[in-house]
């Protein structure tokens, strides 16, 4: 009962910011962690694209130019204008968009097709993706990087600007998995300028900053809805634990719709 009243006692001596200056601090760290999820989800989503479209790619560009073909072997046997018409649409659907070779870094080769598609068609060993997925130890490193030297614990613009132009490292060595890279910029961030403890702050001056980390959380939320409604995001999320073993099972559909595809030209090509 005596402790009670002595805590009470000392809330009452308490400034008025010094409430206000713990729930910004405890805003700004809850902040700080949903960045990291979000900026964790992002990569990750970014990588399941890379590899989907790698692994994916040449089968989708496969049952694309079949499609193509059945539609115009149809068109030409009917004299059909209707079966010319969607003959045409679909030819035009595999007709290389711009930035198509640049997005499959060349792959495309004088056929139109893709080595991997070739490789997958004809039972061939297929390259296996590259995986650019952040190991354990470089997503533990890139947390703590980030939790210490997050520019909104900068106290001032220079101290913010040195911040943000070493974040921005720590986020383009993270995106690559770079854990060597991480590793070296740990031990840079430590050797650093220790920054200095934050002066207490006018009420004003707290409450416009709770303001803008409620806003900032806004966007952060915005953000992460749609990259998990997104189509990568939503495969992504089916399987997080093995996105790997998601990639193969449709793979092996994709495979399926393209022998029948195959076995449909042949019957229309051979009547």
């Amino acid at each position: 009962m005596k402790e009670r009243i002595e805590r009470s006692r000392e809330q009452e001596r308490e400034r008025p910011e010094e409430r206000l200056e713990r729930a910004v601090r405890a805003a700004e760290q809850a902040l700080i962690e949903f960045e990291i999820a979000v900026e964790t989800f992002r990569v990750e989503v970014e990588n399941f694209s890379r590899l989907h479209h790698q692994k994916l790619g040449p089968m989708y560009a496969r049952l694309d130019e079949l499609e193509a073909l059945i539609a115009e072997a149809t068109a030409e046997r009917t004299g059909d204008p209707e079966d010319r018409s969607r003959a045409d649409e679909a030819r035009a659907r595999v007709m290389p968009m711009p930035g198509v070779e640049e997005l499959f870094h060349g792959w495309m080769d004088g056929d139109g097709l893709f080595p991997e598609a070739v490789a997958m068609l004809t039972d061939q060993p297929v390259r296996p993706p590259q995986r650019v997925r952040p190991s354990e130890e470089a997503r533990k490193l890139y947390r703590e990087l980030a939790r210490k030297a997050h520019p909104d614990l900068a106290q001032d613009d220079r101290e913010r600007e040195r911040r943000d132009e070493f974040i921005s490292r720590v986020n383009a060595a993270y995106a690559r998995g770079d854990e060597p890279l991480l590793r070296e910029l740990a031990e840079e961030w430590a050797a650093g300028p220790v920054p200095p403890e934050r002066e207490p702050s006018p009420s004003e001056e707290l409450y416009a900053r709770l303001d803008w980390l409620a806003r900032r959380k806004e966007l952060l939320t915005a953000v992460a809805r749609e990259l998990e409604e997104g189509a990568i995001g939503s495969m992504l999320r089916m399987a997080p634990d093995d996105p790997d073993k998601l990639l193969d099972e449709i793979a092996e559909q994709l495979l399926a719709q393209v022998a029948e595809r195959e076995a449909e030209l042949e019957r229309i090509t051979a009547g």
